[in-house]
């Protein structure tokens, strides 16, 4: 009987991916349509003014716009850019 465990796999090495998840655009920070603004399991974030829930909870935007934060930080709106304002930082 063997009392070495020999040339065997490691039984604990395994790790999953990390999701990435997180703010992706902070307050001031100019947006496109359909820009995710936040990735989130559940609903951490509330959405605000132009601003959407999608399936997976995920935020984004639903024009072109300018983010920020109101309700201690917890809802993201938008401020919609103007004809003239085009500029993507």
């Amino acid at each position: 009987m063997a009392h070495k465990k020999g040339q065997g796999s490691v039984r604990n090495g395994r790790d999953s991916v990390s999701k990435r998840r997180g703010i992706k655009a902070y307050a001031g920070q100019f947006v496109t349509t359909g820009s995710i603004i936040v990735t989130q399991c559940g609903t951490r974030y509330a959405p605000g003014s132009y601003v959407r829930r999608a399936k997976n909870d995920s935020l984004f935007a639903l024009t072109d716009g300018t983010v920020y934060f109101d309700q201690g930080s917890k809802r993201i709106n938008l401020i919609p850019a103007t004809a003239g304002d085009t500029k993507i930082r």
